[in-house]
């Protein structure tokens, strides 16, 4: 659930660490969507395109470590 918007007269309840936690996982899977082979999806086998997710994931990963 989103957080609330700041205007309406229902403040709804929502968890802050949960949201941060799927914010995270969504960007991730923007970033993984912008590597082209990935997007489209290239690769015929499942385990072939497992291990292109993952090492774009871990690429990704190291290109963001400080």
């Amino acid at each position: 659930m989103h957080p609330p918007h700041a205007k309406h007269r229902v403040q709804h309840s929502y968890d802050p660490v949960l949201y941060r936690q799927r914010h995270r996982i969504e960007n991730m899977f923007a970033r993984l969507k912008d590597w082209r082979r990935i997007h489209t999806r290239y690769d015929r086998c499942a385990h072939t395109f497992l291990s292109a997710i993952a090492f774009a994931a871990a690429f990704i990963f190291w290109i963001n470590e400080p």
